[in-house]
């Protein structure tokens, strides 16, 4: 498959792969993660500002993924240099929040990191702990209470904070109690379901919805699968040790390694284009391309419902010819 090269401005990197937490039905708790292609380990601040240096077309970078981003020791001064060459920082996937320094809180305010997702399964420790297992509720709110001070003396934003809490059959009577705290905090609400049916299934879904006023998510998954496929073009997934992964699911081999090989070569090479065509439609399955062995990817081929040409061209034009014509549209309208 023949695609044009591409310089996605906005990419994922995990800033460490490593919990401190022995979430259930989580793979890096339960050491999966750990035995897979990923590891164990965390991004190094040299090697990121040699990525960024190389790379000066980036404006956004998602540092969560598998792993808790506030065990990487260098994490404050990854921050710094992101701020420093004006590159917006997102821990949007989702953070645990219960190992971090004050000093980290401060610089995640002082240097401007945009959003985090606080992963927080009840509203009292006895409830937050029977999933998030060796976690601390009571510090994890301290420090959103930290983060929610520095935001204040700073008169910042930043970061915006979500709330992100995963319904089970025993946290569901909290919800109540945990949208209210959100909002005395300043965070955004937001519910999940949990994939693995097996551990505390909620005793009535649609009850839950109602009783609590939540709206109901869309049945259809689709829509969740796409754009962790869109990945591959949009928001590619880099491990902390460069190994190019292109999306957040994949485990299981890399596309090669961005640090060693340059980000643009590894984003575009014959390997990462043949998995690109194989989301497509347009390739068959092939063992040595990592989509072969995801379970999205053969529920992604038995709908059927291939990315198309219109969707990727459309994200090149946002990333690439886009900014460009806004830059001569503001350029022309100052000359009037």
């Amino acid at each position: 498959m023949n695609f044009l090269p591409f310089k996605p401005k906005s990419i994922r990197i995990e800033a460490c792969s490593a919990c401190q937490l022995k979430c259930p039905s989580c793979s890096t708790g339960q050491g999966r993660i750990a035995q897979s292609i990923v590891g164990t380990g965390f991004l190094r601040k040299e090697q990121f500002a040699d990525l960024i240096a190389k790379n000066s077309w980036i404006s956004e970078v998602e540092l969560s993924n598998w792993g808790e981003t506030f065990l990487n020791p260098q994490i404050l001064d990854i921050f710094r240099i992101a701020f420093e060459h004006d590159i917006q920082v997102r821990a949007s996937n989702g953070v645990n929040l219960n190992t971090v320094k004050e000093d980290v809180l401060e610089a995640l305010v002082a240097y401007r990191v945009r959003h985090l997702t606080c992963s927080i399964d009840g509203a009292s420790q006895e409830t937050y702990v029977q999933y998030r297992r060796k976690g601390d509720f009571e510090k994890v709110i301290y420090h959103i209470k930290t983060i929610n001070k520095y935001k204040k003396l700073y008169d910042s934003k930043y970061p915006e904070l979500s709330w992100k809490f995963v319904i089970f059959g025993h946290n569901e009577h909290e919800i109540p109690k945990a949208r209210q705290m959100a909002e005395e905090l300043n965070m955004e609400f937001h519910y999940a379901w949990s994939w693995d049916k097996e551990f505390s299934p909620p005793k009535n879904a649609d009850l839950i919805l109602i009783k609590n006023g939540l709206m109901r998510e869309s049945g259809d998954w689709m829509p969740n699968l796409r754009a962790m496929c869109m990945q591959m073009w949009k928001q590619p997934q880099i491990n902390y040790d460069g190994k190019v992964l292109g999306c957040c699911v994949n485990q299981w081999a890399d596309y090669g390694n961005a640090f060693e090989i340059g980000l643009i070569r590894a984003l575009n090479n014959e390997k990462i284009n043949y998995a690109r065509g194989m989301l497509m439609g347009k390739v068959p399955p092939k063992d040595d391309i990592p989509c072969a062995r995801c379970h999205h990817f053969k529920d992604f081929k038995n709908a059927s419902l291939w990315i198309n040409r219109k969707e990727i061209y459309h994200l090149l034009f946002r990333q690439t010819l886009y900014p460009i014509y806004r830059r001569l549209r503001l350029y022309k309208l100052r000359k009037m």
